[in-house]
């Protein structure tokens, strides 16, 4: 299957389950990847035989921008339905999330989620 891949786009979001993370807000880097068949967009040369990345970051961004979210979880799977429901040429996606800044204690680089979503 082919692949299209929107790697590590940044926003700022107030999710999580502590108050502070709902009031001060945080940084999330999301990538999507998009399993298809891009033969018909290859030959055709076409944005229309294919998925427009900039409305991948549009729906991306209005999610993690959007409505605060307990979990991370929900909002990566906020993310892979809006997509699958907007582009029939999708086959799955897996959105890999990271909270780069979580409020937790100790020494890590940051924690993530990473879903694979399918028709």
């Amino acid at each position: 299957m082919d692949k299209i891949l929107l790697n590590e786009m940044e926003f700022y979001g107030y999710h999580g389950v502590f108050q502070e993370e709902n009031k001060l807000g945080q940084r999330f880097r999301v990538s999507v990847e998009l399993h298809l068949d891009l033969r018909k967009s290859g030959q055709s040369d076409k944005l229309e035989d294919s998925v427009n990345y900039a409305e991948i970051y549009s729906i991306t961004k209005s999610v993690v921008e959007g409505e605060p979210k307990n979990l991370v979880e929900s909002v990566a799977e906020d993310i892979s339905s809006r997509i699958l429901n907007t582009f029939e040429i999708v086959e799955s996606c897996k959105i890999t999330l990271i909270k780069p800044d979580p409020p937790i204690p100790g020494h890590y680089q940051s924690v993530a989620v990473e879903i694979n979503r399918s028709r």
